[in-house]
């Protein structure tokens, strides 16, 4: 199954990963309105438009901004370098157990994106803020170093997100090991979309 490369199909058939695409039973199906909410509140803030990991993602200044993403269960909107997110109103909420930092804001009813669009505007405007002045959290002391390309997967997919921070950390740490011995960018890249499957049925890197 092909990603979407369109960003319109997002909104009206669904990412493309699974075999659910542009059927009825799509998770992008039920949050439409809700999708579509975010989306101009989104582009109203001046943030350019784009599909990576055949999601809709969203930049200023050269920098990924937010990622929308859809579930069965909810809808969310990730915002990348959470680690420097105030969050006054305490709407962020982390994707998983071992997630560091509270990074996204998660929806169960499409109305409520419209109930809380002046916190998201006022949250896009603080991270757009922090991309002019070319501002980045700093670096976190892991034990074993998280590669970039994995850091953004996970930002960018809601459901590996999910499922990686369900992981034992002897499974996740199976997965740091593997990318991180791959020398190339692209290669961690191509090793996260084939890993994504086995990440999802809760498995490590290793195992069959």
């Amino acid at each position: 199954m092909a990603m979407i490369t369109n960003i319109e199909d997002f909104f009206t058939k669904g990412c493309g990963r699974c075999e659910r695409f542009d059927t009825l039973d799509c998770s992008t199906r039920q949050w439409e309105a809700g999708l579509r909410e975010l989306r101009m509140i989104c582009r109203n803030a001046g943030l350019s438009e784009h599909v990576k990991w055949a999601h809709p993602c969203y930049m200023h200044a050269g920098r990924n901004i937010a990622i929308i993403g859809a579930l069965r269960g909810d809808f969310r909107l990730n915002f990348f370098n959470a680690a420097l997110m105030k969050d006054p109103e305490g709407v962020l909420e982390k994707q998983g157990a071992n997630t560091q930092f509270p990074d996204m804001i998660r929806f169960t009813d499409n109305a409520q994106v419209a109930a809380t669009a002046h916190t998201i505007e006022s949250y896009l405007k603080e991270a757009m803020a922090y991309a002019e002045a070319d501002i980045k959290p700093p670096k976190v002391e892991r034990e074993i170093e998280v590669p970039d390309e994995l850091v953004e997967a996970l930002d960018a997919d809601p459901e590996l997100a999910e499922a990686f921070y369900s992981l034992t950390p002897g499974r996740q740490k199976s997965y740091v090991i593997n990318l991180n011995s791959a020398k190339k960018s692209e290669t961690r890249i191509q090793r996260i979309e084939k890993f994504r499957s086995k990440i999802l049925a809760g498995k490590g890197a290793l195992e069959r």
